[in-house]
């Protein structure tokens, strides 16, 4: 059977013209407005209440639309955003270091190794400015230096410090500021708050997204809910891998139902992978978790030189220990982006260089900077991070280096969007995490909560308008054929999972599917790899509608039953993963084909073959796959071989 078959090329309809640094301005003027008094008239669903979700509801709400809020936690506050550390780009130059919106543009396109769209970049390079304003007008408590100016700091990727942070709790403090923004418009009355309510299929009439079937986690009750336009800000996809940083809670099935609606999925195995986590410590674990990457502003990442060293590290001296990154790239150092810093962990690793339990490990240690700056100024930098570090390992990383070692974090695949950030579903705009359209191939560190409040706060406030100027549509309720079949799917779906009744967990299946996407999927594809990953997520995927166990009924709060429906639709994604994986025959970013790679181990992309985004499109199951290319036009930034050194 055929993994997939191409169909025609897909295009951005929406993207503008004309010099780089005037398109946002000339998309926005060009756009149809809504009357304050129309927008009365108008209801936006907005799924998710992180950073994009959040911030996106609470202008929407602010601009007078009527917007309804769905999250599966018990408060819009606990979204997986909170959990970011290390800091926020904007290209302020409050440094005077050289940085510019031109610069962040470049760095960021070439970060994702020439894998992003020149409009989309260079438009979140110029929100960036008015992100930083926004967040200290809402009390965001961002580090200042002693004049009472803000802070920044270094991030990997760049050369200038252009990081905004607040210690290392950056993207609490941030949700917090959108949080406050959302519940002022919840207590005006503007925004209708659903928490512990799960998207589990979108509702589509005449070809317009109009809605959405949500599951109450707490009742079990199943209800169809209305709108003129539905907004995705759910999230990334990488606990499709079992162990990665994201709480245990996100998943794929709201963006995955979109996709089987006809929204098509784009650059699914575009996966980051994070360098600087804490290593896997047993097969009890069911997450990973993140040290920031701020740490390695000040931190210094080496392994012994000699092969299966165990010393302890004060026991080996500094003329035997290898500074790799410094040493590989000079230029940059411990500050290389996060896939070559990644790679880089496991190359000396495979090596038999690498420290702790089982060799999975590199050293992150802070001596130099304690000795040079102070041990009390680590500590008002990083405090928190090293607090929550001894908590998890038992070491003071203040006297032993830090254990790191790479693990998945950030997922730059999503569904496709247009520059209005509108899916290939009319009416259904997908933004933050959730869509593909701003990190390529590779996410610059600090960019996820930069893409996040541009997309909410600035971006789809401006875009939707001109969708919703043809609105208010024609009124839709739980009677209508569309809603009817899209409620029968969601309980067909749940009565299918309770039936099996077999002997198996839903997380004993998770983690073997996990095990399987980061063996050949993970930091390193093969064509042989991929295509046993294919047979055996297909198999497995078999076994799990045999013999998955789900306890309980669909009649109230039943969490192996939320797990179980996410499991099904990581299955499908997982598979697509690596059919993307497999047919993009090149070296890109995150995506290392261990065929295409330079004579020094680095990434070998193939421009002339695959300077493009895939977008997929979903066929039923029983067909494969339809790849649509968007071809990327670089005009400001060419592709060059990205080096660091």
């Amino acid at each position: 059977m055929d993994l997939f078959t191409e169909g025609d090329p897909i295009a951005d309809a929406r993207a503008p013209q004309g010099p780089i640094e005037t398109r946002w301005d000339r998309r926005r003027f060009e756009a149809k407005l809504v009357n304050p008094a129309n927008r009365r008239k108008l209801t936006v669903i907005v799924v998710g209440t992180g950073l994009a979700g959040g911030s996106a509801a609470a202008t929407l709400a602010e601009q007078g639309y009527r917007v309804r809020s769905y999250c599966y936690q018990d408060s819009p506050r606990r979204a997986h955003s909170i959990a970011a550390q290390g800091g926020i780009n904007a290209a302020k130059n409050y440094r005077n270091d050289g940085d510019s919106v031109h610069r962040l543009f470049y760095d960021t396109v070439k970060g994702g190794d020439f894998r992003s769209r020149e409009s989309n970049v260079h438009r979140l390079a110029e929100v960036s400015v008015n992100i930083i304003d926004q967040c200290v007008a809402q009390g965001v408590p961002f580090a200042r230096e002693y004049g009472g100016l803000l802070d920044t700091r270094s991030f990997g990727g760049a050369q200038v410090q252009r990081t905004f942070y607040a210690r290392g709790q950056t993207g609490q403090q941030l949700l917090l500021g959108a949080y406050q923004a959302l519940e002022r418009q919840i207590g005006l009355g503007n925004v209708e708050m659903n928490a512990r309510h799960e998207m589990l299929e979108l509702i589509v009439v005449d070809g317009r997204a109009r809605g959405i079937v949500v599951r109450d986690l707490v009742t079990g009750e199943i209800t169809s809910e209305f709108a003129d336009a539905v907004v995705l800000a759910s999230g990334g996809y990488g606990n499709v891998f079992y162990l990665s940083t994201n709480a245990k809670g996100c998943n794929v099935t709201a963006t995955w139902r979109a996709h089987r609606r006809g929204a098509y999925f784009a650059n699914p195995c575009y996966t980051q992978i994070h360098p600087t986590c804490i290593p896997v410590s047993g097969d009890h674990q069911s997450k990973l978790t993140l040290m920031s990457e701020s740490l390695r502003n000040d931190g210094r990442v080496w392994v012994p030189k000699a092969k299966g060293d165990d010393r302890a590290p004060k026991d080996i001296p500094e003329e035997e220990r290898d500074y790799y990154l410094e040493r590989i790239y000079p230029s940059f150092g411990n500050l290389v982006p996060r896939d070559i810093a990644s790679r880089a962990a496991k190359n000396v690793c495979d090596a038999g260089r690498g420290v702790g339990p089982g060799g999975l490990g590199v050293y992150l240690d802070f001596a130099d900077a304690i000795d040079r700056l102070g041990r009390k100024a680590i500590e008002a930098k990083y405090g928190n991070l090293f607090e929550m570090y001894e908590r998890i390992t038992g070491e003071d990383p203040y006297e032993v280096p830090m254990r790191i070692y790479p693990a998945v974090h950030y997922t730059m695949g999503g569904l496709w969007v247009d520059y209005d950030l509108q899916s290939t579903i009319p009416g259904l705009f997908v933004i933050g995490e959730a869509n593909f359209s701003d990190h390529g191939a590779n996410r610059l560190g600090a960019s996820a909560l930069m893409q996040g409040l541009a997309d909410g706060y600035f971006v789809l406030p401006n875009t939707i308008a001109n969708y919703l100027a043809a609105g208010p549509f024609e009124r839709v309720d739980a009677s209508h054929p569309e809603a009817v079949a899209a409620r029968r799917d969601v309980e067909d779906r749940i009565r299918r999972l309770l039936a099996v009744d077999g002997d198996r967990t839903v997380d004993s299946f998770h983690r073997e599917l996990g095990q399987i996407m980061w063996e050949h999927c993970g930091m390193e594809r093969s064509e042989a790899g991929l295509r046993k990953a294919i047979d055996e997520i297909r198999a497995l995927r078999e076994e799990f509608w045999k013999r998955v166990r789900v306890p309980g009924d669909g009649d109230g709060l039943n969490q192996s039953l939320e797990k179980a429906g996410r499991v099904a639709d990581f299955f499908e994604l997982a598979e697509l993963m690596c059919v993307d994986a497999l047919h993009r025959e090149e070296s890109c970013g995150g995506h290392f084909r261990a065929e295409h790679q330079t004579p020094d181990g680095e990434a070998q992309r193939d421009d002339d073959r695959f300077a493009y985004v895939a977008a997929w499109e979903y066929t039923g199951g029983d067909e494969p796959a339809v790849l649509h290319k968007e071809d990327l036009k670089f005009e400001y930034v060419h592709p060059t071989q990205r080096s660091y050194k």
